[in-house]
C-alpha cells in the first residue's frame, strides 16, 4: 500500500481578475521529499508556493498537509517555515533576536530559545554571530540566518522562494550544497522555487516544471533531462538542438541523414538533440549515423567548450556539441576545422 502523501493539491486554481495564474493544479509531495518549482519568470511557481503558505488564497481547490486540511487556514496556523529571495531580516534585530523570533511568538521559554538559536547558528555555519545585526553580514550569511530562522519551530515543511537569486555566483553553489545537506540531515519536506535549471537539477529529488500556470512535467532530474514530456521542457531544461524534419515510412529525414524512427508519418516534425549526443569520433567499420561537419564557432567555457558546427548532411542547419578542450587541442581543432561526428538515434526526442 503506497504511503499517502504528506502534501497533497488537488484542482488549485488561481485567478487575478481576467488573468487565470494557475490552472487545475494537482500535485502529490511525499514527506521528507526535495521539490523544486522551476519555470520561467511568470509561470506560476511563486503564485503556487504562497497559495501553499497562505499568503495567497486559492480560486478553487484545495490543500492538505499531512492529512489535515489547510485549504482556508491562515499562515500561523500552518506548519511551514519560509526563507524569501530578499532575506526579510528584521535589521533593528540582532542575529540571535532574529532567529528566535517565531519561539517568542509561541512564548517558548527563554532558556529553550537560547540553547535552540546557539544549536541552529552551529547548524548554519555561523556559530558565535548572535550579537552581530543583519547589516554586519554578507548576503549569504544573510540568507543562513534567514534559513535558521524558517528552521527554529522545527516545521513540518520548508518553503524557500528563490532563496539564492541575489547571490553571487560562487555563493549560490555553495549554499545551494549546504541547503540539500541541511535538508537530508534535518529530514524535513522542501520546496523550493526557482528559474535557474542547474540549481533543479544538482539539488531536487524530483523537478516540477511549470509554464503558463500549468504543470508541464513531474519527474526526477534524470527523468526531465533525459525524457522530456514536451518541446517546452526539452528547450527549457538544458541545452538542446532543434533540428525540422519528416518522417515517413517509419524513418526520420532531416538533410540528407536517415534514421529509423517510430510514429505516424508528419510533413513536419522537430528533432530535439542534447549537444552530448553527437559524439565526435574516428570513424570504426560498421559505424552507422556518422557525418562529416566543419567547425562555425567554438565557445570557450573553461575545461570543455561549445562547439557549433555546419554540416552538407543536415542542410543548413547549425549544431551545438560538447567537446573538451583536452580533445581540441589533441585533435589541433579550430573554426575552420572539420570533423566527424556520430548521432545517437536512440537519444533524439521527436515532437
Amino acid at each position: 500500500m503506497s504511503q499517502a502523501p504528506f502534501l497533497d493539491l488537488r484542482h488549485i486554481r488561481k485567478e487575478f481578475g481576467s488573468f487565470t495564474a494557475l490552472q487545475d493544479i494537482d500535485l502529490e509531495i511525499r514527506k521528507g521529499e526535495f521539490v523544486c518549482f522551476l519555470g520561467p519568470s511568470g509561470c506560476g511557481k511563486t503564485t503556487l508556493l504562497r497559495i501553499i503558505a497562505g499568503l495567497e488564497t486559492q480560486t478553487a481547490g484545495s490543500i492538505s498537509q499531512g492529512g489535515r486540511d489547510i485549504s482556508l487556514l491562515p499562515p500561523a496556523r500552518r506548519d511551514y517555515g519560509i526563507v524569501f529571495q530578499s532575506y526579510a531580516l528584521f535589521p533593528n534585530l540582532s542575529v540571535a533576536d532574529n532567529v528566535a523570533y517565531g519561539l517568542v511568538n509561541r512564548k517558548t521559554p527563554r532558556s529553550e530559545i537560547k540553547q535552540r538559536v546557539t544549536e541552529l547558528l552551529k547548524l548554519v555555519g555561523l556559530p558565535g554571530s548572535d550579537a552581530k545585526f543583519p547589516g554586519q553580514l554578507s548576503g549569504g550569511q544573510q540568507q543562513r540566518i534567514a534559513l535558521a530562522r524558517a528552521l527554529a519551530t522545527a516545521p513540518g515543511l520548508l518553503l524557500l522562494d528563490e532563496p539564492l537569486s541575489a547571490l553571487d555566483a560562487l555563493e549560490r553553489i555553495r549554499l545551494r550544497q549546504e541547503i540539500r545537506a541541511l535538508q537530508q540531515k534535518l529530514g524535513v519536506t522542501t520546496i523550493m522555487v526557482t528559474h535557474d535549471q542547474e540549481e533543479a537539477l544538482s539539488i531536487a529529488d524530483r523537478i516540477v516544471v511549470m509554464n503558463h500556470g500549468v504543470i508541464e512535467q513531474i519527474g526526477t532530474p534524470m527523468d526531465i533531462y533525459r525524457e522530456p514530456a514536451s518541446p517546452f521542457v526539452a528547450d527549457f531544461v538544458g541545452k538542446v538542438n532543434v533540428l525540422p524534419a519528416r518522417l515517413e515510412q517509419g524513418m526520420l529525414r532531416f538533410g540528407s541523414m536517415c534514421l529509423p524512427c517510430a510514429g505516424e508519418d508528419r510533413e513536419l516534425a522537430r528533432v530535439y538533440l542534447r549537444p552530448e549526443d553527437v559524439l565526435a569520433r574516428p570513424i570504426e567499420p560498421g559505424d552507422l549515423h556518422v557525418f562529416e561537419a566543419q567547425i562555425d564557432k567554438i565557445e570557450f567555457l573553461g575545461s570543455y567548450c561549445h562547439v557549433h558546427v555546419l554540416s552538407p548532411a543536415l542542410g543548413a542547419q547549425k549544431l551545438m556539441v560538447y567537446l573538451s578542450l583536452n580533445f581540441l587541442s589533441e585533435q589541433s581543432l579550430q573554426v575552420g576545422s572539420t570533423l566527424t561526428l556520430k548521432l545517437l538515434p536512440e537519444r533524439l526526442k521527436v515532437f
